[in-house]
C-alpha cells in the first residue's frame, strides 16, 4: 500500500518519471514560484531574443544607439527651458536649483513612458511571434518578460541621462538613489503582469489594440506626470491612487528628484499592485494559453 505522502510514478516513453503529490499549502506556493522558475529554465532564450530586439531597434541607422540618448536628452533639454525658474514645485516644495521642476516632470514621465510603451505593445505582441508559437513549441509565456526587459533597457538610458542632468545643472544627487532598484523589480512585476494580460486579451480580439492606444494618452494627463496630488484633498487623493501609476511616480520623484524616503502606505499599496498585476496577469495567460495559437 501506498502511503499519501509518497511520490507517484508514472511511465513515459519508456522512463519513469517520479510527480510529486502535494497538499494545497505546497500547491498554492509551487504556484506561486512558477514564474520565477519558468523564467530560469528559459533564460537562455530570454537573452537570445532580448539581444535580437535591442540589435534590431536601430538596425539601418547610422546614428544607432546615440538615437537611445538623444531622444531622452532632448525631452529633458526641453522641458529644462520651459520650466527654468520655477520656484515652487507642484508638491508645493520649495525648489532648490531652477531646473528641479523640470527634473520633476522628467521622472515621472520616465514611469509614464515605460508603462506606455507596453501598453501600446502588450496587445499585439503574440501576434508579431505568430510564426514561433504556431510551428514551434515555443514558451509564449516568457515574450511579455522579453518585451519588459526590452522596454527597461531605454528606461535606465532615460535615468542615466537624467541622473547625469541633475548632477551638471544642480551639482547634487541624493543618497536615496540608492534605493531605485527596490522601485524598478515591482514596477517590472506590475508591468510584466500588465503585459500577460493584455497579450492573452489581444490574441483574441484586434479591439484591445485599440482600446489601449486610446486610452494611454488620456490616462497620461489623469496620472501625475505634470502635477502633483499633494494639491488635492486627502479624500481626493485616496481615490487617484485607484490609478496603479500614482504610487511608483511618487516613488520615483522622492527617491531621484526630491531626495526624501516616499510615504510607507504609498510603498505598500505599489507592492500589493505589483503583486496582484503580476500573478494575475500569470494566471490569465495561462489559462488562454492552449487556445492561444488556434486564433493567432
Amino acid at each position: 500500500m501506498r502511503g499519501d505522502d509518497e511520490p507517484l510514478l508514472h511511465i513515459v516513453d519508456g522512463e519513469v518519471v517520479v510527480t510529486e503529490k502535494r497538499g494545497a499549502l505546497a500547491g498554492l506556493l509551487h504556484w506561486f514560484g512558477e514564474p520565477m522558475r519558468s523564467a530560469w529554465h528559459h533564460r537562455d532564450l530570454i537573452m537570445a531574443i532580448l539581444r535580437r530586439e535591442l540589435n534590431e531597434r536601430f538596425k539601418g541607422s547610422m546614428a544607432g544607439w546615440v538615437w537611445a540618448i538623444v531622444a531622452p536628452f532632448l525631452a529633458l533639454a526641453t522641458y529644462t527651458i520651459a520650466f527654468s525658474g520655477v520656484v515652487k514645485l507642484p508638491n508645493h516644495v520649495e525648489a532648490t536649483s531652477q531646473f528641479d521642476y523640470a527634473l520633476f516632470i522628467f521622472g515621472g514621465l520616465i514611469a509614464y513612458s515605460f508603462f506606455s510603451e507596453m501598453a501600446f505593445r502588450g496587445p499585439s505582441l503574440l501576434h508579431e511571434y505568430a510564426h514561433f508559437i504556431k510551428q514551434t513549441m515555443f514558451p509564449a509565456e516568457m515574450l511579455p518578460i522579453i518585451s519588459t526587459l526590452r522596454a527597461t533597457v531605454y528606461v535606465l538610458i532615460g535615468l542615466v541621462v537624467m541622473l547625469a542632468a541633475q548632477i551638471v545643472l544642480t551639482g547634487t544627487i541624493h543618497w536615496t538613489l540608492i534605493l531605485l532598484p527596490l522601485w524598478l523589480v515591482p514596477f517590472l512585476a506590475f508591468l510584466i503582469g500588465m503585459t500577460w494580460f493584455l497579450a492573452a486579451l489581444g490574441a483574441f480580439t484586434r479591439d484591445a489594440a485599440y482600446l489601449m492606444m486610446t486610452l494611454a494618452p488620456i490616462l497620461m494627463f489623469a496620472t501625475p506626470v505634470f502635477w502633483s496630488i499633494d494639491g488635492f484633498s486627502p479624500n481626493v487623493r485616496l481615490l487617484m491612487y485607484l490609478n496603479p501609476l500614482t504610487g511608483f511616480i511618487e516613488i520615483i520623484r522622492h527617491l531621484t528628484v526630491l531626495g526624501t524616503l516616499p510615504r510607507l502606505p504609498v510603498v505598500g499599496w505599489t507592492l500589493l499592485l505589483s503583486l496582484v498585476s503580476f500573478y494575475f496577469g500569470f494566471w490569465f495567460f495561462r489559462r488562454q494559453r492552449d487556445r492561444i495559437a488556434d486564433v493567432i
